[in-house]
């Protein structure tokens, strides 16, 4: 899938460990194919992608989410559906907020539909950064414990965790009320 080309290709050698964790968040978004029909795809190519704004050849404003979906839709023209959810992955309106970018994200880049935006929150936050399986409530501790409680990040993923766990909670039980996959 070309989205795995392009990710690999920002990330994999200046970032290796933020590729893991994009290899890792597309592989969870592959377990979602059930709950998501035909947006199942473009789910899977937002999730390898959400994380290219750290690659530090399209860095610009320092603020991942809009640094990724800036090049994204602006030098890569991609489905404007990616876009957005790279845009606004894992609740980040809140932490736009903190950076003072949150009135920049949202007059650029309207919100997914919620059941997209809750999967990928999903995906995102029940990963480790090495790419394996984790909880929310480990995964935000992870955070905490890497950025600082008193970081942009730390803040943020404070205020972010109501939304995670309920996003999270949404998903598994849209998971349980599929079945078993076949």
């Amino acid at each position: 899938m070309w989205a795995y080309d392009l990710a690999e290709a920002l990330l994999s050698d200046d970032l290796p460990r933020r590729w893991a964790h994009s290899l890792g968040v597309a592989s969870r978004a592959r377990l979602l194919a059930p709950i998501l029909g035909p947006d199942a795809e473009l789910l899977e190519s937002a999730a390898v992608l959400h994380d290219i704004g750290y690659s530090p050849r399209i860095t610009d404003t320092g603020f991942h989410p809009l640094d990724g979906a800036r090049f994204l839709r602006h030098v890569e023209h991609l489905d404007e559906r990616v876009v957005r959810l790279v845009a606004h992955h894992s609740c980040a309106l809140l932490e736009a907020e903190e950076r003072g970018l949150r009135q920049e994200l949202e007059a650029e880049f309207p919100l997914e539909k919620p059941e997209l935006v809750d999967a990928l929150i999903y995906c995102d936050m029940t990963t480790t950064p090495d790419g394996t399986a984790t909880t929310t409530p480990a995964r935000i501790a992870e955070i905490v414990g890497r950025y600082g409680p008193d970081s942009i990040v730390g803040r943020f993923i404070r205020r972010a965790e109501p939304e995670i766990h309920a996003a999270a909670q949404r998903v598994e039980h849209r998971l349980e009320l599929a079945g078993p996959a076949v």
